[in-house]
Order: C-alpha cells, then structure tokens, then sequence
C-alpha cells in the first residue's frame, strides 16, 4: 500500500511524517538544529546542518516503505546567497533575523515602501528577504556583487535534491518581491534593487512535481508552512480562521484575493489558485518559553513540569503581564526594536506565574492580530479557530487561546498540519483520490469566568507597547 511523506523544514528542526491515503501518521521523525545568534539581532542557520537533517529525515521516512511522493513545506522568509556551484557564500539568514532594520525603516517611510506592499502584500520590515537584499547591497557589496543566486533555505534543499531552482509561488510570495496580482518577480522592485531575474528562482506551482536527482523519489515541491498549516488543519474554509504556534507564531484568515491593510499591519500570502491567506505572524513563539526557561529559569525540568506549574496559577497570572517582543515583532506593530517587558511585578510572584505570564502574553499578542483582521468582535467570535504547531500539545495552553480569544477552538488529530497539508497538495498533483474523512477534534470552549480578566489584560497588553515605546531602546 503507498504511503506519502511530508516533510517540514523549520526554524528548529525538520520533520517528517509518513501519512496513510487516510490521513494516519505511520511514522514520524525529527531532527533539531540551532538557531544561532552571533551578533546582537542577527538568527541564522548553518546551511550544511539544515541540508542533514532533511536528508536524515528522508532516509528514515522512506527506509523500506512503498513511498508514492515525497511533499514540502518550508518556514517562509529566510535568505543565502550561492555561487555558481551553488555553495553558499552565507549563512541562513532567518525571519528573527533584524540586521536589516536601518534599511528597513528607510524603506517604510519612503514612497517606494508602500508602493512595494500594495504590489506584495509583504509589510515593509527586516523580517522580509528584500531588506535583508538591501543589507547586503548597502554592508556587504562584495559579497552581494559575487551572489549567483539569491535563495531560501527550501530552494537550497530542492537545488541539492532535484538539481533546479525553483520556488513555489506561496513561498515567492513571502519574499516581498513577488506580485500578488501576477505571481511572477516584480520587476520593478528588481530594479530597485540592482538584481536580474536570473538571480532568482524560477517561480513555479505549488503542484510542481519533478523527480530527484537519485532517481528513487517523487518530489512536490509544495509550499509555506503558514498556508499549509491552514490547508492540513481545515482552516481554508469560510468561517475558519488558523491559529499556529512553533518557534514563532501566527494567525491566519482565508481570503480569495490579495489583500492589503490602509496601516500596513498585515500580510498576503498566496497558496494555490484563488487560495489567498491575510495574516499577521509574530516573531515570538515558543522561543519565548525557551529563553525563559533556558536563560532565566535555568531549569532541567520538562515543559510539561512547567505547564503542570503554571495551571496552578489563577487566569491573569495574579496582575502579572508578560510582553513577549524578545526579538523584537512582526505584526502588528512591526517593529524590530521592540523590546520585551514584564508589568505588575511583586513579591508574591513565583516560578509558576512567570510560566503561565509567558504562555498568556504570548496568546494575547496573536490575538491583537486577529482583532485586526477581524475588527468586529462579535463577528470574530462566530469563526472556529484552528489551531496546529507544537504548542496543541499543551491542553493547559490552548485553553488559554479559548479564554483569550473567547472563540471555539478546534484541534483536529493532525497536529502537525504543515506537514499534512504538503501531502494533501501531492494528492492534488499526482491526480490521487483524497476524500476527506471526519476527524475527531478536541474542541475547548472559553470559559466565560475567565472573560472578564483576559479582556482586561488584552487592553493593557495593547496599552504597554506605545507607553514604552522608546523608553526601552
């Protein structure tokens, strides 16, 4: 019987997961690598490491398994330039990375900034790969002159694989380059940025299919982890928003036309077709509970010890309010030197509400972007939240996005949906029968007792970041 292996290229760690043609995970494997910080505001990855581990992870999925396609989904936003041989020159530069935020402010305050969002849907901000260009173009000439291409970590590994290099129009679309409207290189933007059409990728379908340079395996080339998460999870239908949280984090609505915010506080993101995604993604995920545990807490223990801690605490922490800018943020303040906070500290304060302070601050800032996309409360209270990444493996956490968002949250049996919906754009690709079967879902409900609280820790969470502003750079 076939199988199918999706493969999800992350921040982190890639993993694999080995699907049935019914959706059951057979078989799942991850391998970790560092997100390293060698400059203040600088995150990267090694290229060489990244390249093991999805290799790894291909070796293992596939070890004596009837595998009929092998599908990806990448983190969206990353940048490394290659010579001609396709060495790279650097390193992964990654959404967290904030080098380019001189540039970045320069460009957002000109005309050619909000020209660039109209055409892209891609808020002008040091996350996005055009302002890491500039960087490179303004600080490191050389080295941007020597460029042969200019590439995501997903293009590194589909040219090692396939020996192409091709981008997937949903990933193209997070690069700040892409047209929404035509799905093809802005060449005005190009231009702008002193760079030729051939220095880039070839932009193609997510349902591009191809075989490996091995000759053992069927590749789809896929698309973003952000909309595939939405695709695996069941969020790209009306009356469904998707709610994700990895090392960073997001919220994501369905739309079926590119879409714009008059303030620049949301993103576009094309999928397939007429699948289009407005967002807002954050910066800080559970990275922040890393940092807190790792650099702060110094603590051996388990998350799962620490969330067991946490439930112990009342809802709002007892007065204490966590801000979560450790990397500064992306939507919907879109500000890279923002900086962290923690308000209402005293001396009754423990461990435990440092835990669930992170966990709740963490929430209310995705819930800041939905206010946004949806600005009727009302009106988003009728939409089920769907929600994935690793953070659905905590009960204590998404009763806390229930209670924060005060919205019906769905968590279907694929937790891991980036993974899923790659598969479930292989099927579409290789004409494979797909009938989607009824998924049991564990559903949390808000808890209406908590309404009151969460409602005024959302209005000092939106009261922090302008007062502070400044104070703390």
């Amino acid at each position: 019987m076939a199988q199918y292996v999706g493969i999800d290229i992350g921040t982190t760690a890639t993993k694999a997961v080995v699907f049935s043609g019914k959706g059951q995970v057979l078989f799942q494997v991850t391998r970790d690598y560092e997100m390293y910080h060698p400059q203040p505001s600088w995150s990267i990855q090694k290229p060489a490491e990244l390249l093991d581990a999805v290799l790894d992870c291909i070796r293992s999925a596939t070890q004596n398994r009837n595998i009929a396609f092998i599908a990806f989904s990448s983190a969206m936003h990353s940048l490394l330039l290659v010579d001609e041989a396709g060495t790279p020159l650097t390193d992964c530069i990654l959404w967290a990375d904030n080098r380019a935020a001189e540039q970045a402010e320069q460009l957002q305050a000109s005309p050619e900034g909000w020209s660039i969002y109209q055409k892209t849907g891609i808020p002008i901000h040091s996350f996005s790969p055009l302002t890491k260009l500039l960087w490179f173009k303004a600080q490191e000439p050389c080295l941007f002159q020597r460029a042969h291409k200019f590439i995501s970590a997903k293009e590194y590994i589909w040219h090692q694989l396939t020996g192409a290099y091709q981008i997937d129009s949903s990933m193209a679309s997070g690069t700040g380059l892409m047209h929404l409207q035509t799905l093809q290189w802005d060449a005005d933007i190009l231009d702008f940025l002193g760079i030729q059409p051939a220095q880039l990728s070839s932009i193609v379908s997510p349902y591009h299919c191809t075989r490996g340079l091995d000759g053992q395996h069927t590749f789809i080339i896929g698309a973003g982890d952000g909309p595939l998460a939405s695709l695996g999870t069941g969020a790209m239908q009306p009356g469904k928003m998707a709610l994700t949280i990895g090392t960073s984090g997001a919220v994501r609505l369905p739309v079926t036309q590119p879409t714009i915010d008059p303030q620049m506080r949301t993103q576009c993101y094309h999928l397939a077709g007429d699948q289009y995604l407005s967002l807002g993604a954050v910066n800080n995920g559970a990275v922040v509970l890393q940092w807190l545990k790792e650099s702060v807490l110094r603590s051996d223990v388990s998350y799962e010890t620490l969330f067991e801690q946490a439930a112990t605490v009342a809802a709002g922490s007892d007065g204490l309010l966590f801000m979560p800018y450790l990397l500064g943020e992306r939507a919907p303040i879109w500000d890279a030197g923002a900086k962290g906070s923690i308000i209402g500290l005293t001396i009754n304060h423990q461990q435990a509400h440092f835990v669930r302070a992170a966990l709740e601050g963490i929430v209310l800032g995705l819930r800041h972007i939905a206010e946004v996309l949806v600005p009727d409360a009302t009106a988003l209270q009728q939409i089920e939240l769907k929600v994935s990444g690793g953070f659905a493996k905590s009960e204590l956490w998404l009763q806390v996005v229930a209670d924060v968002f005060q919205m019906r949250v769905a968590l279907s049996q694929t937790v891991e949906g980036s993974a899923w919906g790659a598969v479930l754009i292989g099927f579409k690709s290789l004409g494979i029968e797909y009938t989607e079967l009824p998924q049991d879902e564990q559903i949390f409900l808000p808890n209406p007792d908590h309404a009151q609280v969460y409602a005024a820790a959302f209005t000092r969470f939106k009261q922090v970041y302008p007062l502070l502003n400044g104070l703390a750079r």
